[in-house]
């Protein structure tokens, strides 16, 4: 009995040696086929890629194509030659003309004075209400409050503010 028992327990190691290999290779084929799909599906995008760019370069030259042919049709436009370059600003002044008695005046443009050439100050302030110079406060020293500074700005400019338009009004 105990030699049945043992050839049982034997032929259960076997059977389940057996599943577990079979187990395995289906395991390792399966990986398998997943590795060549991804890599079929990477062949894929790439020739998808590649089509695109060959989509591309077909359509750009067929306008290339187009664009001779209006330009021979159309325009006339000719590449550069050699004998149209100057070879120094000497041959570029000789193209040059004076002007015709009938030419335009030539643009001119505003500039400001530099330092040195006039007035360095700039203008007063005008009120755009009265039409009068603004008189602009001087600047205070800083205290250490700076809540009693900005409330007596505040109330300087809107004093001022009233008093202009008070101005205005008479």
């Amino acid at each position: 009995m105990i030699a049945g028992s043992r050839l049982r327990q034997i032929g259960w190691f076997v059977v389940l040696a057996v599943c577990f290999t079979a187990f395995l290779a289906l395991t390792f084929r399966v990986n398998a086929v997943k590795s060549e799909v991804r890599l079929a599906e990477r062949q894929i995008v790439a020739l998808e890629r590649k089509k695109i760019l060959l989509e591309t370069e077909f359509q750009t030259r067929a306008n290339q194509q187009q664009l001779a042919d209006w330009n021979a049709v159309e325009f006339g436009y000719q590449a550069p030659e050699a004998d149209q370059y100057l070879e120094s600003e000497r041959q570029l002044a000789q193209l040059g003309q004076p002007r015709a008695a009938t030419a335009p005046d030539p643009i001119r443009v505003a500039r400001a004075p530099q330092p040195g050439e006039g007035n360095d100050r700039y203008p007063a302030m005008v009120s755009p209400l009265t039409g009068k110079p603004v008189q602009q406060s001087v600047p205070r020293q800083q205290t250490g409050d700076t809540l009693t500074d900005l409330a007596d700005t505040l109330s300087v400019k809107a004093t001022g503010g009233i008093a202009m338009a008070a101005e205005a009004a008479e």
